[in-house]
């Protein structure tokens, strides 16, 4: 391997656009090195990071397609970097997964409020790993292609003030910007394609999430209590154990 300036390595293959560029970010030098080893031999462009910083600093730099995040590091821990990560506009569709031993809902809840958009357990084994990091490049391949044949503005019903442009990632109320993570974005354009109708709670985890990712229960309850805060509480409307919908 080649150790590069500031602390990241970067694995001997070759640049080619067809090759899809992944950042390993973990404190644990022989986690680093086994997943580099391996993802490179799957054809992947490979990047590590030994922590928050470095990772941060190469995510700028390099713009990967997927991050796979540790979340206990010292210094800047896997949340905060997700966090700086979703700030960037120009990030919008790099995936981050985190990578953890902490298997808490509250653990999970942070991550999916920081932005990340799946949650990987340790210990996991090689062959799910691979097959998780797969599905969600996959997917996200997909809803690219799905979404340049889409029409990119939606607005709500009866002129009430909330416009989403989805090819700019922008959602605008009253004619003042709002700043929405990717998901919780996404969730809204799910919501306001139909306004009135009701989506189930599984309908949901499968268009937004996808059928490979398991996410906690709560993960869906905790994005709506943030579209709530920043759209108003009355669009949003709750069916108990059934789902939500968009209301006028």
């Amino acid at each position: 391997m080649d150790f590069g300036h500031g602390g990241f390595c970067r694995t001997s293959l070759d640049t080619m656009e067809d090759k899809y560029k992944l950042l390993l970010v973990d404190d644990e030098p022989d986690i680093l090195e086994f997943m580099s080893y391996n993802f490179r031999r799957e054809g992947y462009e490979v990047f590590t990071a030994s922590n928050g910083e470095i990772g941060l600093q190469t995510v700028l730099q390099e713009r990967p397609h997927l991050v796979l995040l540790d979340v206990m590091m010292p210094g800047k821990n896997g949340i905060e970097v997700c966090e700086e990560i979703r700030s960037h506009r120009f990030l919008d569709n790099t995936i981050v997964a985190m990578h953890t031993a902490r298997s808490e809902d509250y653990s999970q809840i942070a991550g999916f409020n920081a932005g990340a958009d799946d949650y990987i357990a340790k210990p996991i084994g090689l062959k799910v790993l691979k097959a998780r990091i797969a599905a969600l490049l996959k997917r996200n391949r997909t809803e690219t292609a799905e979404a340049a044949t889409e029409a990119n503005i939606i607005s709500e019903p009866e002129n009430m003030g909330i416009v989403i442009n989805k090819e700019l990632f922008v959602v605008v109320k009253n004619g003042k910007s709002i700043n929405l993570p990717k998901k919780e974005f996404e969730l809204l354009a799910l919501l306001m394609s139909k306004p009135e109708k009701l989506f189930d709670r599984d309908e949901i985890l499968n268009a937004i999430w996808g059928k490979n990712v398991v996410v906690g229960e709560r993960t869906i309850d905790v994005h709506i209590s943030k579209l709530r805060e920043k759209i108003g509480v009355n669009h949003i409307r709750t069916l108990k154990g059934v789902g939500y919908q968009f209301v006028n």
